[in-house]
């Protein structure tokens, strides 16, 4: 079987092996930078989502993988409050696309005024925290949780809960 991941994300390619390999052990995994077709720093679910969904589509006809995975960082802003959000997908060779979200949580009023400005969230988490590329290691997630999450264990969830939903899906079809 081959499984493809569309980043180049440590995190988010750490996050898929680790499930896939769970589940598929013997799945060849690529990983490609493909294109989300959404803004730089997606700014509600739906846009995050549709960029996750994107990635997925894109690395499928990219790769011809069994299963093609997109992940997706975004933030969504409820009642003033900016919250980071994250989607994933996978697109199936039959046309299938299932998305899942993941969990969501509160950034703090400095980051948020920055993204309302229009930066995005992972050069603004450098700057924050002195750390570089921090979106491929804890995210802000790692920061904002005390370590308790990081990034890659975030996407894990999300992962799983698609793989779940694959697994389902080829049992009903048997």
């Amino acid at each position: 079987m081959k499984i493809a991941v569309g980043t180049e994300n440590k995190a988010k390619v750490g996050a898929v092996q680790a499930i896939v390999s769970q589940y598929f052990p013997d799945a060849q995994l690529e990983n490609l930078e493909v294109a989300s077709d959404v803004s730089v720093q997606p700014f509600s679910n739906e846009e995050t989502r549709r960029g996750a969904i994107n990635r997925a589509r894109n690395t499928l006809l990219k790769t011809n993988a069994d299963l093609a995975f997109g992940l997706e960082g975004g933030v969504d802003e409820i009642d003033g409050v900016m919250y980071c959000c994250n989607w994933g997908a996978v697109a199936m060779k039959d046309g299938t696309v299932i998305s899942s979200s993941g969990a969501q949580f509160a950034l703090p009023e400095v980051i948020a005024q920055e993204l309302r400005i229009g930066k995005e969230l992972g050069p603004v988490m450098d700057v924050y925290t002195n750390i570089e590329n921090i979106r491929h290691h804890q995210g802000a997630i790692g920061i904002f949780t005390n370590d308790l999450i990081n990034r890659k264990h975030m996407f894990e969830h999300i992962v799983t809960l698609l793989v779940g939903q694959v697994l389902f899906k080829l049992k009903q079809q048997s």
